[in-house]
């Protein structure tokens, strides 16, 4: 493995082990996990924020390609079941990873790109809510289908605003799982 990919996976680390405290991770911890000099870390990536940059990327990344895998996980579904499934699946990662996904939306949201994590996301869940919802026209699916993503990047960044107002925890994976169910019928307007 070369120089570079062993500050990435040293970098990753730290900051899945700080969580929100990522600002107190510097260069030369990084460099110290990795076994490299300082320098080194700076040649490669300029400084330690397109490092944390490229690190949450990857990870995202993961994740983000894994919602492709989906229609063979979930051939009998239904599509409303197809797309709680990924539902899950997507806040299972997001609260397992939590720093990681925190940064990726709140980077999403400050400088929207073309090819971000939110518009991966809202294009791998577009098919889904076109199947749950083959009544609206593509107007409406391209609405309510960004108007999910939000939602639930919104409920991630404040779910302990979730808890005071609904005692909901959802970290708790069967509470998330049902507050999504229920989110999702809300959204696409389906009954149980």
């Amino acid at each position: 493995m070369d120089h570079k990919e062993i500050i990435i996976r040293a970098a990753t680390e730290l900051i899945e082990e700080r969580g929100e405290q990522i600002s107190d991770i510097t260069v030369r911890e990084i460099s110290k996990r990795a076994h490299v000099g300082l320098g080194l870390i700076n040649y490669h990536f300029g400084n330690k924020d397109n490092l944390i940059a490229i690190c949450v990327e990857r990870v995202i990344n993961g994740i983000v390609e894994n919602f492709q895998s989906i229609r063979e996980k979930t051939g009998g579904y239904t599509p409303v079941e197809k797309l709680e499934y990924l539902g899950n699946l997507t806040w299972t990662f997001m609260f397992e990873h939590y720093a990681m996904s925190k940064i990726s939306v709140l980077s999403d949201m400050a400088s929207p790109k073309e090819d971000d994590n939110t518009r991966r996301t809202y294009r791998a869940y577009l098919p889904l809510v076109a199947a749950c919802r083959p009544d609206w026209d593509e107007e409406m699916l391209q609405r309510r289908t960004f108007c999910l993503i939000a939602v639930m990047q919104q409920v991630f960044l404040q779910y302990q605003v979730i808890r005071q107002l609904y005692g909901i925890d959802l970290t708790n994976m069967e509470e998330r799982k049902e507050y999504h169910a229920k989110l999702l019928r809300d959204i696409l307007e389906v009954k149980e």
